[in-house]
């Protein structure tokens, strides 16, 4: 248990900043898609998520 712990307060940016990436790309992707209304109603939710979260993760330690 102290080990699941340790790991997830060892919080590094690369994995994190992949994270952010990838929700910044798919809110995107989500907005420019003709087929699904849903998709494009929380696009807008989805890419701020993954902006505030990069802005973040860019504090964390290398």
């Amino acid at each position: 248990m102290n080990a699941f712990l340790h790991g997830l307060l060892r919080l590094r940016r690369g994995p994190w900043e992949m994270v952010a990436t990838v929700l910044i790309a798919l809110g995107v992707v989500m907005l420019m898609q003709p087929i699904a209304l849903v998709l494009f109603t929380y696009s807008f939710v989805v890419t701020l998520v993954g902006t505030v979260l990069f802005i973040i993760v860019s504090h964390f330690p290398e």
